[in-house]
C-alpha cells in the first residue's frame, strides 16, 4: 500500500474576482517547491494554487483536494507523520477514504474537528482550507513553524467592495509575482536586524505589509476580515512544565533514546531516496548513527535509505572552523555502508552564488553560515530528495552559551552552593564569553550604532530588544524555540532545501519528543558543565568521545572572517557603490572606516556586522530597487569595465549649461568632451589631442566655432585623469592604512562624496605624499585656526598637494568610485606638454587662438586650478568652471573645450549662468 506524503508550495487569494492568471503567476514563482505536479481551484472569492513535490504515493494526492461533497477544499504543504492513527480514528467516526495520502487525512480531520484538528497533527505543515458553506478561508502553520505561510492585504482592482482582499503563499516571491503588491522595505525590521541582530522573531517581515503566520498560529479570513490566533497549546505546555531540578538517570536517558529513534523512524518514510545532513556536531551525528543502527538491524523504517546511507557535509579544508575530522569520526562510528559526500565551498563560489542565495532566502540572514547549507542542499539534490538534519536540538537542550548563563543564574538564585559548583564546571565555556567582552572593551573601535545614519537611528530610537527567559532556563529555551533562534534557522533550511526541490526533515522537532524533554529534570539538559546532557548520555558508547564530549560548537557555518578578507575588494565595491551611498540607513564613511579597521585586526566589530550591512544592500538591490530591463547587476570586477566609445560634438551634462556669464559680463561657452574610460595604461597626451581635435573638427576652424566668435579658447582637463595616467590613483583596498592615518582622519571635517581627508585612505595618501611630521604640524595649526575662527589653515600648511587629494566618489564611473587619488604631479608641466601637442595638431587659425591647457580640480564645492600654461589670471579660469560642467560618471566627459568671451547670440536654451544640479565628476 502506497501512502501520500509530499512537501509542496501553496498560494492563493481571498476577496478577489476569479483570477486564474494570478494563481499561475504565484505558483510559477515557487515552482521549485513542487516541480512534480500543480493544480488550481477557484470558487467565488477564493483561489488556491498548489505545487507538489511528491515523496510517497507519487501518483496520488493531487491538490487542491476537496471532500466528496465539495464542502471543504484543501491546499496543503507538509507531512503529518501520525496520519495513520488519525485515519483510523476518523474511519471509526464514519469517514471514508479514497486515497492513501496524508492530505486526505488532514482534509477529513478539518471537516470533523475544524481548527481543533491542527494540534492533533504531528508533523510539519502549512495549510489553506476553504469552507464553502461558511465562506471562510483558514490558514495554519505547524507548531514549530517548520513550514512557512505569508500573507498580505491587497486591493481588488475590480472594486468588489465586499471587505478586505488577501494574498497568501509559502514564499514571499509568490506574493511579489502576483502583481498586486508593490515591494517596499520594512524599515523597523531592517533597523532591528542591523542594530540588534534579530529577525524572524515576530509577524513582520523585511517587506512592508507582508506578514508571516507564527509557529502554532492560524488565521481565519472571511468577508468580516482576518482573525489570527494561536491554536496550539504546545508553547504554554512547555512554559508551564515544572520538573524537579535533579533526578535524571538511566530511565530518563533510555526514554530519550527511544523517543529520538521513533522520531527518526517516522521521518524516514519515503518512496524517494533519503539522505542525512552531517555537520560533524553532536546533533546531526546522532541522527546519522541512529539511521545506521536501523539499517544494520534491518529495520523496515529505514527502507528508503537504501543499502548505503548517504551523508552530506560542508567542509573547509585549511580554515579554523573546518569540521571534517568530526565528520570522519561520525562516519567511522557507523557500522553499515556510508557514502560521505563532502562539499568544499570557496569564497569565490560564494560570490558566484550570492545573487541566487539572497533571492533564495528572500530576507537577510544573520551570517553567511546558511550558504554552507545552501551548497549542501544543492549537492544533495543530485542524489536524494529527502534530507534529515539536527535543527532544534540546540534550542531544546541548551546548545548555546547564553542558555547556560540563564541556567547558572537560575541555579545560583535557588542553590548558591550548587550554582558555584556548576560555574566551576562550566568555566571553560564561560571564559570564551569573558574573553570576548574583554577584547571588545580593550580594542574599542566604536559601536555598530555609529555605522547607521543619524536620521535612521533617531526614527527608531524607541525600538529595543530584550531576550526572553532571563534567569529561567526553561523560559529561555521556549523563547529560543519559538521566537529568538529557531524561527530563523527553520527559514534558512526551508528556503535552502526547497530551492533545490529537496525536503528537509527535523527529527528533534517532534512535539512528543520536545514535551518529553521538558518533563525531564533540569540536569537532563545541563549537568556538571555539560549541556545537552541527556543526548550526550544517550550517545555514550555509540558515538566516539571526540563528538560526545566535544566542547567547541561550530555547526553548519562558513569561514566568514577569512572569506571576507579574501573578497575584500568585492565588499569595498558594494560599500563604495552609488546605490549604497544613497541608502537612508548607513553612514557610509563610518562603514568604510570600520571595515578598514576590522581588516587591520582592530576595533570591536566583527564580520557579522559587515555581513548584515552587505546583506541589506544586496537584498534591496534584488527585491526593492527598480529593474527597468533585466536583473539587478551585481558589482563587477574592476577589470571588466567596458570602454565607452568617444562621442564628438557639443554635449550638455545633466543639470549643467554650456554657457556661463562671468562677473565682467563676458560669456564663456564650455563644450564637454566625451572619452573612453581613462586607465593607468593610457597615453594622456594622445588621448587629449585625439579627442580635442576630433571635437574641433565638428566645431569648425579659425576664430569662429559653430557660429560663435570668441577671443581665445582653452582645454580644461580633470585632475583625476591626469593622476590616473601618472599612476597616482589607488584602490582603497591597496592602501596600507597606518594607525596615525586612522586617528588623524577622525578629526578632519567630513566633506560630501569622500572629498578631503576625512577617511583613513585619503589621510594615508597625505602622509605618504608630504610626510607625517608636516601633516601633524598642519593638524595642530588647523586646530589653533579653528579656535580663532580661521578656516583652511590645515591645507595652507599642508600644501596644495594635500588639498588635491580625493577619496572615492560613489557617483563616478569605475574605478574612480573605488579609488583614492593624489593630486597630479607637476600639473603646470603637464599642461605645457599637452598644449604643445595640441598646437602641433591644430590648423593655423585655431592654433593662433588657443590660449593653453588648464588642469583643474572641479566639483560642486568649487573649482581649483592646479596647473596651467595659460597667461590668463587663475581667478578668471576658476570662474569659468564655477559650476563644474564636467561629467565624469556615466557621462565620461573629463575634458572640456572652453571658448572665452563669446560674442555671438547664443541659443536661449543653453545660455545664462547655471549652478543647478549635482556634479558628476570622478572618472579615473
Amino acid at each position: 500500500m502506497r501512502e501520500g506524503l509530499h512537501v509542496c508550495g501553496i498560494a492563493g487569494y481571498f476577496g478577489l474576482e476569479s483570477d486564474h492568471g494570478l494563481l499561475e503567476r504565484m505558483g510559477t514563482a515557487q515552482r521549485h517547491r513542487g516541480p512534480d505536479d500543480q493544480g488550481t481551484f477557484v470558487d467565488g472569492p477564493v483561489g488556491l494554487a498548489h505545487q507538489r513535490l511528491s515523496i510517497i504515493d507519487r501518483e496520488g494526492g493531487h491538490q487542491p483536494m476537496a471532500t466528496p461533497d465539495g464542502g471543504y477544499v484543501l491546499a496543503y504543504n507538509g507531512e503529518v507523520y501520525n496520519y495513520r492513527a488519525l485515519r483510523t480514528e476518523l474511519e471509526a467516526l464514519g469517514h471514508a477514504f479514497v486515497t492513501h495520502s496524508d492530505t486526505e487525512v488532514v482534509l477529513e480531520a478539518f471537516a470533523e474537528w475544524g481548527a481543533e484538528s491542527f494540534d492533533r497533527l504531528n508533523g510539519m505543515f502549512a495549510i489553506a482550507v476553504w469552507d464553502r458553506d461558511e465562506q471562510t478561508l483558514t490558514l495554519a502553520r505547524d507548531q514549530f513553524g517548520i513550514k512557512p505561510v505569508h500573507l498580505t492585504r491587497v486591493t481588488d482592482p475590480h472594486g468588489r467592495g465586499e471587505g478586505e482582499a488577501w494574498l497568501f503563499s509559502s514564499e514571499i516571491k509568490a506574493i511579489l509575482a502576483s502583481g498586486r503588491h508593490e515591494p517596499a522595505p520594512n524599515e523597523r525590521i531592517i533597523y532591528r536586524y542591523l542594530r540588534h541582530r534579530v529577525h524572524d522573531d515576530g509577524v513582520e517581515t523585511f517587506f512592508d505589509g507582508i506578514e508571516r503566520l507564527l509557529p502554532g498560529e492560524m488565521a481565519t479570513i472571511s468577508s468580516r476580515g482576518l482573525e489570527r490566533r494561536q491554536y496550539s497549546t504546545l508553547q504554554q505546555d512547555l512554559m508551564s512544565a515544572t520538573p524537579p531540578p535533579t533526578g535524571a538517570g538511566p530511565d530518563t536517558v533510555a526514554a530519550f533514546r527511544e523517543g529520538l529513534a521513533e522520531s527518526i523512524a517516522l521521518r524516514l518514510r519515503s518512496d524517494v531516496p533519503v539522505g542525512t545532513s552531517l555537520s560533524g556536531g553532536l546533533d546531526s551525528s546522532a541522527i546519522a548513527v541512529g539511521i545506521d543502527r536501523m539499517l544494520t538491524a534491518h529495520d523496515a523504517s529505514a527502507e528508503a535509505v537504501g543499502h548505503r546511507q548517504q551523508t552530506f557535509s560542508a567542509v573547509f579544508t585549511g580554515y579554523r572552523n573546518d569540521e571534517e575530522r568530526w565528520v570522519d569520526d561520525a562516519v567511522a562510528a557507523c557500522h553499515g555502508a556510508v557514502e560521505s559526500h563532502r562539499i568544499r565551498p570557496t569564497s569565490a563560489e560564494m560570490l558566484e552564488d550570492l545573487t541566487d542565495f539572497v533571492r533564495t532566502q528572500e530576507e537577510p540572514t544573520v551570517s553567511t553560515g546558511p550558504y554552507a547549507q545552501y551548497r549542501v542542499m544543492q549537492e544533495a539534490s543530485k542524489h536524494v530528495t529527502v534530507m534529515l538534519d539536527g535543527q532544534g536540538a540546540d534550542e531544546m537542550l541548551a546548545g548555546y552559551v547564553p542558555q547556560t548563563v540563564s541556567h547558572l543564574r537560575s541555579l545560583m538564585a535557588r542553590d548558591r552552593r550548587a550554582g558555584i559548583k556548576e560555574v566551576v564546571a562550566s568555566r571553560d565555556v564561560l571564559s570564551t564569553v569573558v574573553r570576548a567582552r574583554l577584547r571588545t572593551r580593550l580594542q574599542g573601535g566604536g559601536s555598530f550604532g555609529e555605522l547607521l545614519s543619524r536620521d535612521f537611528k533617531a526614527a527608531h530610537a524607541d525600538d529595543s530588544y530584550t531576550v526572553g527567559g532571563g534567569a529561567n532556563l526553561r523560559q529561555r529555551l521556549v523563547h529560543d524555540l519559538f521566537v529568538a533562534s529557531l524561527p530563523a534557522l527553520l527559514r534558512y533550511e526551508d528556503r535552502n532545501s526547497m530551492r533545490f526541490s529537496v525536503e528537509g526533515r527535523v527529527p528533534f522537532l517532534d512535539p512528543n519528543l520536545v514535551r518529553a524533554v521538558f518533563a525531564m529534570p533540569d540536569d537532563a539538559v545541563i549537568k556538571d558543565g555539560w549541556n545537552k546532557a541527556v543526548l550526550r548520555d544517550a550517545e555514550e558508547g555509540i558515538l566516539p568521545a571526540s563528538i560526545v564530549r566535544r566542547r567547541n560548537k561550530i555547526g553548519f557555518t562558513s569561514p566568514q572572517n577569512d572569506w571576507f578578507r579574501e573578497q575584500k575588494e568585492f565588499i569595498y565595491q558594494v560599500f563604495l557603490s552609488e546605490s549604497f551611498a544613497s541608502r537612508p540607513y548607513f553612514n557610509r564613511t563610518e562603514v568604510l572606516n570600520a571595515f578598514e579597521l576590522w581588516l587591520s585586526d582592530s576595533g570591536s566589530l566583527d564580520s557579522m556586522a559587515f555581513w548584515r550591512i552587505l546583506n541589506v544592500e544586496l537584498w534591496l538591490r534584488e527585491f526593492i530597487d527598480p529593474k527597468p530591463s533585466a536583473e539587478t547587476e551585481q558589482p563587477q570586477a574592476v577589470e571588466s569595465a567596458e570602454p565607452v566609445a568617444a562621442v564628438a560634438g557639443p554635449v550638455t551634462n545633466e543639470g549643467k549649461s554650456l554657457d556661463l556669464v562671468l562677473p565682467d559680463r563676458s560669456t564663456v561657452r564650455r563644450h564637454p568632451v566625451r572619452t573612453p574610460l581613462v586607465t593607468a595604461s593610457d597615453d594622456l597626451t594622445k588621448l587629449v589631442v585625439d579627442h580635442v581635435t576630433d571635437h574641433l573638427e565638428v566645431l569648425g576652424d579659425g576664430r569662429t566655432v559653430s557660429g560663435s566668435a570668441f577671443d581665445r579658447w582653452y582645454v580644461f582637463v580633470s585632475e583625476k585623469v591626469v593622476a590616473t595616467t601618472q599612476r597616482r590613483s589607488f584602490y582603497v583596498w591597496d592602501i596600507p592604512v597606518t594607525r596615525s592615518a586612522r586617528l588623524l582622519s577622525r578629526h578632519v571635517t567630513r566633506t560630501p562624496a569622500g572629498i578631503g581627508l576625512g577617511s583613513p585612505f585619503t589621510m594615508q595618501l597625505a602622509i605618504d605624499e608630504v610626510g607625517l611630521p608636516r601633516v601633524l604640524v598642519a593638524a595642530a595649526a588647523g586646530g589653533v585656526g579653528r579656535l580663532v575662527g580661521r578656516r583652511g589653515v590645515f591645507y595652507t600648511v599642508a600644501g596644495g598637494d594635500v588639498r588635491a587629494i580625493d577619496g572615492p566618489t560613489e557617483y563616478s564611473v569605475a574605478p574612480a568610485n573605488m579609488s583614492a587619488k593624489l593630486g597630479p604631479k607637476d600639473p603646470s608641466a603637464v599642461a605645457a606638454t599637452l598644449s604643445a601637442a595640441i598646437r602641433s595638431a591644430l590648423p593655423e587659425g585655431l592654433a593662433a587662438t588657443f590660449a593653453g591647457t588648464v588642469v583643474v580640480d572641479a566639483n560642486d564645492l568649487g573649482c581649483n586650478v592646479l596647473g596651467t600654461d595659460a597667461s590668463t589670471p587663475v581667478e578668471r579660469l576658476e570662474r569659468m568652471f564655477a559650476d563644474n560642467p564636467l561629467g565624469q560618471g556615466s557621462q565620461q566627459t573629463p575634458l572640456a573645450v572652453v571658448l572665452d568671451s563669446v560674442r555671438s547670440e547664443a541659443d536661449p536654451s543653453t545660455t545664462g549662468p547655471s549652478h543647478a544640479g549635482r556634479a558628476t565628476g570622478g572618472q579615473a
